[in-house]
């Protein structure tokens, strides 16, 4: 008697991933290997998208596959599609991959990333992760049989629920920043023998300035400038009150030293001691009384004259020839 004993390794989950020149599915820790086919949509001619496949084993016997298709066209051309069929033709998972046109978008301004799915989903997960210069980051989860989210980006992103369960899950960016949201989305569609995925890269540019904002900027530069000239003038004008009224002082100072007053109809002098202080008042006006004395004699020996009596005209100190001209700053310095 014999016991005919197979050994069975069923799929457990297939895997897709796209370069710039190839589109991969893999499968691991299977048996036996299963069949692998490609389809593209819209359709190509199979031996344009010919694939190569890898098969390798480990230690138990269990296989390991890796097929492989050229991108046909551009990254944007097609969808891909793999197929992996168990040998006993029980199982078939299924995995696509589509590159959407990228999108370019201005920051602040609400932006809808679009993904949807390839056919009625009855059962399903979601999921929307980013990836710029580092690791992807998951931004939500969604399950479509408990209707729960989890959203990383609070406030920053958020699903319609309503059209999720249609099939219609596309991401909307409230806000996006230029730095922080530029870069690729990946929308992941998983069911339990399925995965499709849909990739979309985000350029955020910088908001261009509206006109109002030009004519404020250019309105704001005008009144900076003439706030600038007119406190250059102050400046200017401060410069020139403090070098006039200097200038005028050390004058007055100078015309003291030795200038004569009019006192009594004469000219009188008088002298200042080396540090500026007037000697004796009293003195000095004693002399000038004798010299008012003598004079009165003289005029009583020699007669008047006609000249003498004319009246005779007042003596005016000699004056500064830049005084006229001096700059009157009214406010001290």
């Amino acid at each position: 008697m014999f016991v005919n004993l197979e050994v069975k390794a069923p799929i457990q989950t297939v895997t897709i991933t796209m370069t710039d020149e190839w589109v991969t599915c893999s499968s691991q820790n299977v048996y036996p290997v299963p069949q692998i086919s490609w389809a593209t949509n819209p359709p190509s001619a199979q031996d344009v998208i010919g694939n190569s496949t890898i098969r390798t084993t480990d230690h138990k016997g269990l296989f390991t596959v890796e097929s492989m298709v050229r991108i046909v066209g551009n990254l944007t051309s097609y969808t891909y599609l793999c197929s992996f069929k168990s040998a006993d033709k029980t199982q078939v998972w299924t995995a696509s991959w589509k590159n959407q046109e990228g999108l370019t978008h201005e920051e602040g301004r609400p932006l809808l990333i679009p993904c949807n799915a390839p056919q009625m989903l009855l059962n399903f997960s979601l999921s929307w992760t980013f990836s710029s210069s580092s690791e992807p980051t998951l931004i939500l989860k969604y399950d479509n049989r408990t209707r729960h989210t989890v959203n990383q980006w609070e406030g920053q992103a958020e699903l319609d629920q309503d059209l999720v369960l249609l099939g219609d899950a596309s991401l909307l960016l409230k806000k996006p920043d230029s730095q922080d949201h530029s870069g690729t989305y990946t929308c992941t569609f998983s069911t339990l023998n399925s995965k499709h995925i849909l990739q979309t890269n985000v350029n955020i540019t910088v908001a261009a300035m509206s006109v109002d904002e030009q004519s404020m900027q250019r309105s704001w530069w005008s009144t900076a400038a003439s706030a600038a000239f007119v406190l250059f003038t102050v400046i200017v004008a401060l410069l020139q009150c403090v070098k006039q009224n200097a200038k005028a002082n050390s004058t007055t100072s100078h015309r003291h030293n030795g200038t004569g007053v009019i006192e009594g109809g004469l000219l009188l002098y008088m002298d200042l001691n080396p540090h500026g202080a007037e000697l004796d008042k009293e003195r000095a006006h004693d002399q000038a009384s004798s010299l008012v004395t003598g004079l009165d004699d003289s005029d009583r020996t020699l007669g008047a004259s006609p000249e003498a009596e004319q009246e005779e005209e007042p003596v005016e100190p000699a004056g500064d020839a830049n005084e006229e001209q001096r700059f009157d700053c009214s406010e001290p310095v």
